[in-house]
């Protein structure tokens, strides 16, 4: 792993404008940042690129935030891993079936850099 703090971060997310905007505010704060466009092509990429925080949407093509979220704590070396699911939704039974599925905390859209950083401290407090 690299970055100044050691920690990388896997973002997942369909939007290209929003994972560029993760990316860079996550790179300024020294974290290691790699990213895939759904569900499906993160866990190809968890093989030779594992994370140790993963911020997730959760309306993607192929496989969604919620199957994606479901699929790696199906496994039993991923139970443990922090995730933020990030999303416009605002209905208060889709952040109950986020949390449900395994998120460990939930970001609404649009974000900026104090609300990311501070989820961000929360989840660390798990790995």
């Amino acid at each position: 792993m690299s970055g100044q703090n050691g920690k990388r971060i896997l973002v997942v997310d369909d939007d290209v404008n929003i994972r560029s905007s993760l990316q860079l505010l996550l790179k300024k704060a020294g974290y290691n940042v790699v990213s895939a466009r759904d569900g499906e092509e993160a866990i190809r990429m968890w093989r030779t690129q594992p994370a140790d925080l993963v911020i997730t949407d959760l309306y993607m093509p192929e496989m969604n935030g919620l199957e994606f979220v479901k699929a790696v704590r199906a496994q039993d070396r991923l139970r443990d891993l922090p995730l933020m699911m990030v999303t416009t939704e605002t209905e208060m039974d889709q952040m109950a079936a986020a949390l449900e599925a395994g998120a460990n905390e939930y970001l609404m859209k649009p974000f900026d850099k104090k609300s990311v950083t501070e989820k961000l401290q929360l989840l660390e407090v798990l790995s």
